[in-house]
């Protein structure tokens, strides 16, 4: 289980790439389509077409990691649908859920302001 730190910036391409390409390859997507700096601290996923394989590609230390998954049967990696650019931005914290298989997209339980907690006399 790949386990980043939770602070990590994760960038997430949203366009669908081939699969058959390489952590070179990948960055320079990085480097090139997505103008991104390959060697700064960050994670870099990209994913096919069907959404049922992610390659994370990175710059550790003196060289370059490529980390995979392939989800089997009819399992589905979960991506933003409507995203205006190339990358979506989320947390170490959030690729972790993504990898579960959590929608990280969508917007949680709205916070409500309470002014206080009732309106009666305590007994």
């Amino acid at each position: 289980m790949m386990r980043p730190d939770a602070n990590v910036a994760v960038f997430v391409c949203v366009t669908p790439v081939d699969m058959r390409k390489q952590a070179a390859t990948l960055a320079l997507i990085v480097e090139q389509t997505l103008k991104r700096n390959i060697f700064e601290a960050a994670l870099y996923v990209f994913s096919n077409e069907r959404r049922d394989r992610l390659k994370i590609v990175y710059w550790h230390k003196n060289g370059l990691c490529l980390w995979s998954k392939r989800l089997e049967g009819r399992d589905r990696f979960i991506f933003p649908r409507h995203i205006e650019g190339e990358t979506v931005t989320i947390r170490g914290e959030q690729l972790e859920e993504l990898l579960e298989g959590f929608d990280v997209w969508r917007q949680g339980h709205r916070e409500i302001f309470m002014r206080r907690v009732g309106r009666g006399k305590c007994l």
